[in-house]
């Protein structure tokens, strides 16, 4: 970054760096799913962890949508978990009447 000295400030001036809305959203999903702080992925990303925090308000409505969409997806795979588990032991019971050996047989 350039950096400029105005005699009337004490302080370098840096450029605004502006970040786009999928970068914003990919950084605050990989701080999210990572499982570390803010801090060590802004350093990663090379960007403060109060704009970690900033980003992750700004899309929390976002995450809630996403997070009732996969708890409503959890709750259709758990129902489809149990049709097919009741289907499995339909087919084992089936399956043991079936290969009983007839009560009649004989042995000779």
């Amino acid at each position: 970054m350039k950096e400029t000295k105005i005699p009337a400030l004490a302080g370098p001036i840096r450029a605004r760096r502006k970040y786009d809305p999928a970068f914003k959203r990919d950084a605050v999903a990989m701080w999210l799913k990572s499982g570390k702080s803010a801090r060590e992925i802004g350093a990663e990303l090379g960007i403060s962890e109060k704009h970690l925090h900033k980003w992750h308000q700004q899309h929390a409505p976002a995450t809630a949508i996403q997070h009732k969409d996969m708890e409503n997806e959890l709750a259709a795979l758990r129902r489809e978990n149990a049709l097919l588990r009741q289907q499995r032991d339909i087919l084992k019971t089936t399956l043991g009447i079936i290969s009983e050996p007839p009560s009649s047989a004989t042995s000779e």
